[in-house]
C-alpha cells in the first residue's frame, strides 16, 4: 500500500496538517467491469468496460451512469424508478481461449465472442439465468455480438472468464 501526502492545509488553529490519502488496490486498473441495473428484478440496463485503464471506483461509476442512462436496449431509469432498482456488480478475470461446449462451465464461465468488427459479451449469470446449455450459451453470444448463432464453428474467436458478481440486494 502507497501513502501519499496530499497537501498542508492550515487547520483552525493555524498549525499545518498532513493530509495522507492511502493508495489501495482499488485504485490499480484491473480487468472487465460491467455493471447491470435491475428494476423489480427485470434487467434495465447493463454496461461494461473491458480495458484496464482506469482505476475500479472511476470504472464502475462511469458504467453505473451510463447503464442508468445510456443502454441502447432501455430509457433512461426515472427517479420514480431509483427505490426499486437493485444494482449488480461483475468483477471479470483474465480471458481464456475457449474453442467449443466442452471448455465451458455455465454458471461458472462468461463468454465474448469476436468475428471481424463484431464483438459480444454475455456475463456468466446469463446462461444460469435463461437455463442454457453450453452450446446454446455459445450461440446466444453470438448472436448478442450480431452474428450468425453458429459463428463459433466458422471461425470466430471465443474467450471464456470467470467473474465475481455482487449485489446490494437479492433479486426479486
Amino acid at each position: 500500500m502507497e501513502k501519499k501526502t496530499a497537501g498542508s492545509p492550515q487547520s483552525a488553529v493555524g498549525s499545518p496538517q498532513s493530509t495522507v490519502v492511502e493508495r489501495t488496490a482499488l485504485d490499480e486498473p484491473r480487468g472487465g467491469v460491467f455493471v447491470s441495473i435491475h428494476h423489480r428484478g427485470e434487467l434495465r440496463g447493463c454496461i461494461g468496460h473491458m480495458e484496464a485503464d482506469d482505476s475500479l471506483p472511476r470504472i464502475v461509476a462511469r458504467c453505473a451512469v451510463a447503464a442508468c442512462s445510456a443502454d441502447p436496449r432501455f430509457p433512461a431509469v426515472t427517479a420514480a424508478e431509483l427505490s426499486q432498482i437493485q444494482i449488480e456488480l461483475s468483477l471479470l478475470g483474465p480471458l481464456e481461449h475457449a474453442v467449443g461446449p466442452a471448455d465451458i462451465e455455465v454458471g461458472r464461465h462468461g463468454l465474448m465472442v469476436e468475428m471481424g468488427r463484431e464483438r459480444g459479451l454475455l456475463l456468466p449469470q446469463v446462461a444460469t439465468e435463461w437455463q442454457w446449455d453450453a452450446r446454446t450459451f455459445l450461440s446466444q453470444t453470438c448472436r448478442k455480438a450480431g452474428l450468425p448463432a453458429d459463428s463459433w464453428q466458422h471461425g470466430a474467436k471465443v474467450w471464456k472468464f470467470e467473474a465475481e458478481v455482487f449485489s446490494d440486494q437479492a433479486h426479486e
